[in-house]
This record gives C-alpha cells, sequence and structure tokens, in this order.
C-alpha cells in the first residue's frame, strides 16, 4: 500500500520514520520530495575496465553546483538523511521536469526497509546540452509503501549510515 501524505505526516510525528532536514512543503499527497545535495563523486579517469572485485576509485567533491557534461554519469546525494522503520520501503523517482531536459536520476529504484542515510542518486545526463545541477533544487521523490510485516532481516547492509555520495561498493559483494 502506498502512503498517502496523512500517514506519512503522523510516521514523522511518531518518530516511526525519520527525514532530517524537512519542510512540510516537500510532503506531496503520494511522497515526499527530495533535494540535491552538494555531495557529488565521479569515477576517475585511467579506469578503463571497472572490475567488480576491485574497489573503483572515485573524485570526490563539495559545491554548490556541478556542471554535468553531455553523456556524463555523476554520483549525487540527497540532503535529507533518512531513517526507515523495518516494515517501509521506499521507490525513488526521478521528477518529470528533469527528465524532460535530458537527466536520467536513480539508485536502483529501491530504498530497503531498514535503511538509514542520505541516498545516493545516481545521475545520467543522456542529452547532448550541459545541465547545471544547483544543491537545494527538487531532483526527485520518494513513494513509500507499507510492507505486510516486519522485515525478518532488515537492511544494515554496506551503505548503511552514508553521508555523502557514495561510490561503489560492490567488491563487497559475497557472490555464491
Amino acid at each position: 500500500m502506498i502512503l498517502s501524505d496523512k500517514t506519512i505526516r503522523e510516521l514523522l510525528s511518531n518518530g516511526e520514520l525519520g527525514i532530517d532536514p524537512l519542510e512540510d512543503i516537500q510532503i506531496q499527497p503520494a511522497s515526499v520530495d527530495v533535494r540535491l545535495g552538494n555531495s557529488f563523486s565521479v569515477i576517475k579517469s585511467g579506469n578503463n575496465i571497472l572490475k567488480m572485485d576491485t574497489p573503483i576509485e572515485y573524485y570526490s567533491l563539495t559545491a554548490d553546483t556541478f556542471l554535468l557534461l553531455p553523456k556524463q554519469f555523476v554520483l549525487a546525494t540527497t540532503i535529507e538523511y533518512f531513517r526507515l522503520p523495518d516494515n517501509l520501503t521506499a521507490f525513488v523517482e526521478g521528477r518529470s521536469s528533469l527528465g524532460r531536459l535530458g537527466l536520467f536520476i536513480q539508485n536502483a529504484g529501491w530504498v530497503d526497509p531498514g535503511f538509514e542515510g542520505e541516498i545516493t542518486l545516481e545521475l545520467f545526463n543522456a542529452s547532448d546540452h550541459a545541465i547545471e545541477l544547483c544543491a537545494g533544487r527538487r531532483v526527485g521523490q520518494l513513494v513509500f509503501a507499507q510492507m505486510d510485516c516486519k522485515a525478518e532481516k532488515p537492511y544494515r547492509g554496506k551503505y548503511q549510515g552514508q553521508r555523502t555520495a557514495m561510490g561503489s561498493r560492490i567488491q563487497l559483494d559475497y557472490e555464491v
């Protein structure tokens, strides 16, 4: 079940859901707007082959604006720090107005129950024009869904507690 603005406010009020900082205007009828933070990470040049069993090197910076060049990929973060209970999940959706500029916004699209941290966003400029990214601007929204019960194994993974545009840690995955 998708949560309404009323239910989101109740969960925030009783402390079950945590979003900080949050302005009331960010709460929409069935979502919460997320804003672009000022932390960006780009894969360092010279990494011609990215291997899934080797740490990837990133160049990270803090800036109020970032010029995303045509066909460029960058990691960014939300201003908001989230704390989801073990019975709530969320979907990350980009803003249509930005998609119409050619900006693809993703974070693998899903936030697991039990996740805590800023959300790292994967941004790709699919257009032939540079796009200026500005910290503080709304870039997407989280749509929350109630699970039928608490997760038996809520998220406690390698990105728990992140507070920056966190690069891939795929080399830490255990493959069967």
